[in-house]
């Protein structure tokens, strides 16, 4: 399944990319067909609710990626579109949290799924809450748009290239004033309180139709290979007992598992395999692989369904200051969006693509058109010294690359003298301000959006506002 649905989707995504749609004005009603009045007018709703979250997927990152995949068609790169970029409607969204200026994902994504924005590290719980406490947990409960799916007899899907347990996939499902609760209730502020439960333990009690993705350590104890301090756990095995389905644990099982009944997937100890970092024998689906097996499965459901699809690992590879890896993840990305475009209908389903939060990460350098993304700054071809195509130089006599970042373990801080920087897709870049891992940043994130309600993404938004988009287009206001 991997390769053939990697070839169509390597036409379909670059016939959306390599072109735009011309809209032509519509003829002018006769007067025994004219429209009710607007305000008459049902208006449409949706059937299907797909939210596509790019994890750190800020707009430096969707730039550098649409230049990225260009580049890897043979094209200059400038010019390219990527699927969602032909969306109508696109907003701003502010991602601040409540007690910190710069988010984090738990609080983030708990804005998306709960129509709250909240404080750093919480999920589903309000910030009234005290970190690490059960008691906060249990006494500040935000609303999970999973739950509500379950109640409103739709069918749920979670996808997702980090640990499922990770923070955005648990807003989905989970309420935990820790966002470390994955296996365990570690550090907790007041042990004696009774009711609290582990990320993991909460998603295989909930209820849910598709749940794929990595982590599969948190489910299992020590005799079972994983990291839940009761050696003998099987979580899986107890999901399946109580509710029919299958659990998977490679790309051919999940491909095999009987349609018709929940499919719970776990394709890696922690977080899923970086794509560029993949070999030909790897067992893991891919992210469209997995966004292709949900949509078929929750298509089923004849009262529609709720999916959300994170691209956990563009994260992580900016975390690590190694944008090429983040770039590949954020061309699957755009090849599993291509992918529920190509197979869903606009009228019944929609589709949005957003990130939780951006990364301090720039383009700059006055590099040529055309110029490898991934490389160093070659200046626009204008005749002198640069016109065979050399790099520019820093005043350090040393050349530099587009893409770098404010901070991160590539500095150059207390350097005797900076190294001239790597380049390539598993390159690390170099930042400025010395830390082990890259930070997220605080400007706003894009949010694009086509089918029924999809006309509320405009301007500039709060996070939690997509809760209230999702919710209206289904008819729940």
């Amino acid at each position: 399944m991997t390769r053939s649905l990697a070839a169509l989707l390597a036409t379909t995504t670059l016939a959306l990319g390599a072109c735009t749609t011309d809209q032509g004005t519509a003829p002018l009603a006769s007067a025994s067909t004219v429209a009710e009045p607007a305000d008459e007018a049902a208006e449409p709703r949706a059937k299907n609710v797909i939210l596509f979250i790019g994890d750190g997927m800020g707009i430096s990152t969707i730039t550098a990626a649409r230049i990225y995949a260009g580049q890897k068609r043979g094209q200059s790169g400038e010019e390219y579109v990527l699927p969602f970029e032909a969306f109508d409607n696109v907003a701003l969204v502010k991602t601040y949290n409540t007690n910190a200026q710069v988010p984090d994902s738990a609080g983030t994504a708990t804005a998306m799924h709960s129509g709250r924005k909240t404080n750093i590290g919480f999920l589903g719980v309000g910030p009234e809450a005290q970190r690490s406490s059960c008691a906060g947990t249990l006494a500040h409960p935000l609303p999970l748009l999973g739950e509500e799916v379950n109640e409103r007899g739709l069918a749920l899907g979670i996808v997702s290239t980090a640990r499922i347990t990770h923070a955005t996939p648990a807003s989905v499902y989970a309420r935990a004033a820790d966002r470390d609760w994955e296996a365990y209730l570690e550090r907790v502020i007041d042990p004696e309180t009774p009711g609290c439960r582990d990320i993991a333990t909460q998603l295989v009690e909930s209820d849910f139709d598709v749940a794929l993705g990595g982590g599969a350590r948190a489910f299992f104890g020590s005799e079972n290979g994983g990291g839940r301090r009761d050696e003998n756990a099987d979580l899986p095995a107890g999901w399946v007992a109580r509710t029919g389905g299958t659990f998977v644990t490679t790309a051919d099982e999940l491909e095999a598992a009987p349609a018709g009944a929940p499919v719970f997937g776990l394709f890696s100890s922690s977080h899923m395999t970086y794509m560029a970092e993949k070999d030909d024998g790897s067992t893991e689906p891919t992210l469209t692989d997995m966004t292709a097996q949900a949509i078929k499965r929750l298509s089923a459901d004849p009262d529609g369904y709720y999916l959300m699809v994170e691209s956990g690992r563009i994260d992580h590879g900016h975390h690590a200051g190694r944008a090429g890896l983040a770039l590949e993840e954020t061309v699957e990305f755009a090849n599993a969006i291509a992918y529920a475009i190509q197979n869903t209908d606009p009228d019944d389903t929609l589709i949005m693509v957003t990130a939780d939060h951006s990364h301090v990460f720039t383009i700059s350098g006055y590099p040529r058109r055309g110029n490898d993304i991934l490389g160093l700054v070659v200046p626009p071809n204008e005749g002198g010294e640069s016109a065979a195509g050399e790099p520019t130089l820093a005043q350090d006599e040393k050349p530099y690359t587009t893409l770098g970042y404010g901070n991160g373990p590539g500095s150059i801080a207390g350097q005797a003298e900076r190294r001239v920087p790597e380049t390539g897709i598993t390159a690390r870049q170099q930042s400025t301000v010395p830390l082990y891992s890259e930070t997220h940043a605080g400007e706003d994130v894009a949010l694009y959006a086509q089918g029924p309600g999809a006309d509320k993404a405009r301007g500039v938004i709060e996070q939690n506002v997509i809760y209230d988009i999702i919710r209206s287009a289904y008819g729940w206001e």
